[in-house]
């Protein structure tokens, strides 16, 4: 199996903490599978650095999960996001963002600053890799 990313901490409370968090994250990520506009995947890629810092074991068990654990391989090692990710998070942000201002009615200066922060989200999504580089080099 693949090898934690960074070494557990060595201090016993912070390894608590980083359990006790990756597994809200893991939990969230879970929920956001069947929760429209809920993303996935950031609070699975979370929960496994966090696991990583707690417990090899359930940073194993999450890495070799056939589901959930390509996804997050991927991202370690190429920083990939796959398209079809990447059109479900631009869609999710965009829909996201347009509950707001329907909802809201925000001020101007709100309106341009959460659009900036959905902006600047979705060109990150965007610029990341589709493939793994090593598979784009060779195509």
């Amino acid at each position: 199996m693949t090898e934690p990313q960074s070494p557990l901490a060595r201090n016993r409370l912070m390894r608590a903490l980083y359990l006790v968090l990756g597994i809200i994250l893991l939990v969230t990520g879970i929920i956001g599978i069947f929760v429209p506009l809920m993303p996935t995947t950031i609070f699975l890629i979370l929960a496994a650095w966090c696991f990583s810092k707690s417990s090899q074991r359930l940073e194993n068990w999450l890495l070799g999960h056939a589901t959930l654990g390509p996804t997050i391989l991927n991202w370690r090692k190429s920083g990939v996001i796959p398209p079809r990710a990447k059109l479900m998070a631009c869609t999710g942000m965009a829909a996201g963002f347009l509950i707001f201002l329907f909802a809201a009615h925000p001020a101007w200066w709100l309106f341009i600053l959460v659009a900036a922060l959905i902006g600047a989200c979705a060109w990150y999504v965007l610029s990341r890799p589709s493939a793994p580089r090593d598979v784009e080099e060779t195509a």
